[in-house]
């Protein structure tokens, strides 16, 4: 039953993704629309002949973004993109040329772009392509919690004795509301308030020491600088983002978690400081655990109790 239910999705996976491939070839749609923030992406190598699926996932969402920009350090690319982008580009893609900054490249050319940002960022990856609702997702919660940063797919960070616990042992999820511990992760889609991207612009360039290749690592540091939690949307799964065929190889899985990259970039990202305020997260977090796990003992005691003696009356 599990072959015949993979099986399935490896279809419907195949599906969409044919779907999105001739919606490029016959779409005249706009890929942006006024009200929505900006999205924010960046490709290279062979992954940029699959990035067009990506991006006309975003633009036939259901929220479509202001501006929807791909940042590509070669410009040989840039002057003469494959017809499925320069398609794109005619319904309102930018493509714009940056600095190899690795995969700072989806957010740093555009925060350093703007002298006052005004509307959200939203960064997306290139190997995968977004359910429908996915930009509109964000920007709802974004709408009731203006000041927190918005994660589809986030972490829990966990500490082992006076260090972090190796990048592959933090679970999927968050920690509790309002915790520095949940970590937002990129590939899911990850909005960034206005506020917080000037607060980036004005930090420096630092992450190209720390964390040359974990941007989600180095964001995050910040925004727990910033005071910034980071809210888990929620609303789709790891399942609900279809993978691009022969984006995987040699990305940031392979090298960050695969291989522990993420380590020595999250040692060198995380001061003293971030590791104080993460050892006493999980320390409250784990007494309040314990604390609600007692109520609830104590409750279905009480209800025990009670019923047995409304069974000896």
């Amino acid at each position: 039953m599990k072959a015949i239910a993979s099986a399935r999705r490896s279809l419907g996976r195949m599906a969409q993704l044919q779907v999105l491939g001739c919606a490029g070839h016959l779409s005249r749609r706009p890929v942006t629309a006024p009200r929505g923030p900006v999205v924010s992406l960046t490709s290279f190598g062979r992954r940029i002949r699959l990035v067009h699926l990506t991006i006309e996932s975003i633009g036939r969402g259901d929220l479509r973004p202001s501006r929807l920009i791909l940042w590509l350090d070669d410009p040989d690319v840039l002057a003469r993109p494959p017809a499925a982008l320069r398609r794109l580009m005619r319904r309102g893609l930018e493509l714009r040329l940056c600095d190899d900054l690795g995969p700072h490249k989806k957010y740093r050319p555009y925060v350093e772009s703007q002298d006052h940002h005004e509307k959200a960022l939203v960064t997306a990856d290139d190997d995968v392509a977004y359910p429908a609702g996915w930009l509109r997702t964000l920007m709802e919660i974004h709408a009731a919690d203006p000041y927190s940063v918005v994660a589809h797919r986030t972490r829990v960070i966990q500490i082992d004795g006076e260090g972090l616990a190796p990048y592959a042992t933090w679970p999927d999820g968050a920690a509790a509301p309002g915790s520095p511990r949940t970590i937002a992760i990129g590939v899911g889609g990850v909005l960034y308030p206005a506020s917080f991207l000037d607060e980036l612009r004005d930090g420096g360039g630092e992450f190209f020491v720390a964390a040359p290749r974990a941007d989600d690592l180095w964001l995050h540091s910040r925004a727990v600088l910033e005071g910034r939690p980071v809210v888990a949307a929620r609303a789709y799964g790891h399942d609900d983002m279809v993978p691009l065929r022969g984006t995987r190889a040699g990305g940031l899985l392979e090298s960050n978690v695969t291989r522990g990259g993420n380590d020595a970039q999250a040692a060198a990202t995380y001061s003293a400081w971030h590791l104080e305020r993460f050892r006493v997260a999980a320390e409250n977090e784990a007494k309040e655990e314990a604390t609600a796990r007692t109520g609830t003992d104590t409750e279905a005691k009480g209800e025990a109790n009670a019923g047995e003696q409304g069974t000896a009356r």
